[in-house]
């Protein structure tokens, strides 16, 4: 058996997870097969019990396939890389931590004690993973058919958010593609400083672009400081005008 183990549920928690089926427009069958996809590897180091990671590498690839047909079929008249962009954006743990917020993730998440803290059920990669680990448990669960509606109800607004030029912009990757293409050269990011204990860290970092530095702007870890920085760039540069504010417009409207 892939998954050998049941958990014995309390009937808090079986009334927690028919709240999330209702929510999410999702019935299982096997409510101990959802309850796993909650299941954080931080509950299982020490037993070797079961956790989620098997559903989440499953889930990855029903998203990955369902995104990507939805997308052939609405952008039929685009080139592979439109499609590959709206797709990156999508299917990002930015996005898909958004939602699990939105579906109350972080509070049905189970957590081992150390993770639970330092934050685990406010980490953007925890959330996200929890997410497709619940794709891949309503695929083994319902069936591929049922699983693509369920991501295409939580996914198409992500898309209409991007199509229509409303999503969180990946700040990094537009950098880097303007400095590469018009000035052959990459942006630079500095830590400037860091606060806090170990279990709850900020990272200021600045980037510079050319002879100009932009920030510190702050984050909980390194990647969201290094987006933040990426995005003062960015403002300031389109705040100047001129050319080099068409060269990244250029670039984001690719």
């Amino acid at each position: 058996m892939l998954f050998p183990l049941k958990s014995k549920l309390t009937r808090e928690r079986k009334s927690e997870l028919a709240s999330f089926q209702k929510e999410a427009q999702a019935r299982f069958r096997d409510i101990d097969l959802l309850n796993l996809a909650f299941t954080h590897r931080s509950c299982t180091n020490e037993d070797k019990s079961p956790n989620n990671e098997k559903l989440e590498f499953l889930g990855d690839s029903v998203l990955g396939m369902a995104v990507a047909n939805r997308l052939f079929e609405l952008l039929s008249d685009r080139a592979e890389g439109d499609l590959a962009r709206v797709k990156s954006y999508v299917v990002s743990e930015e996005a898909l931590a958004g939602i699990a917020f939105t579906l109350g993730i972080d509070r049905l998440i189970l957590l081992g004690k150390g993770e639970e803290h330092s934050g685990g059920r406010a980490k953007k990669a925890i959330l996200a993973d929890a997410l497709e680990a619940i794709i891949g448990a309503y695929y083994l669960d319902a069936g591929f058919e049922n699983a693509t509606k369920f991501v295409l109800h939580l996914i198409e607004p992500e898309i209409e958010k991007v199509l229509q030029n409303r999503h969180k912009k990946d700040y990094k990757t537009l950098l880097q593609e303007y400095l590469q293409k018009f000035h052959r050269s990459y942006p630079v990011y500095r830590l400037v400083r860091k606060s806090g204990p170990d279990h709850d860290r900020t990272f200021w970092i600045a980037c510079a672009v050319g002879d100009a530095e932009y920030g510190p702007a702050s984050g909980k870890n390194k990647k969201e400081a290094e987006q933040a920085a990426a995005g003062l760039a960015y403002d300031a540069i389109i705040a100047g005008g001129g050319v080099e504010a068409a060269r990244l417009r250029q670039i984001e409207s690719q």
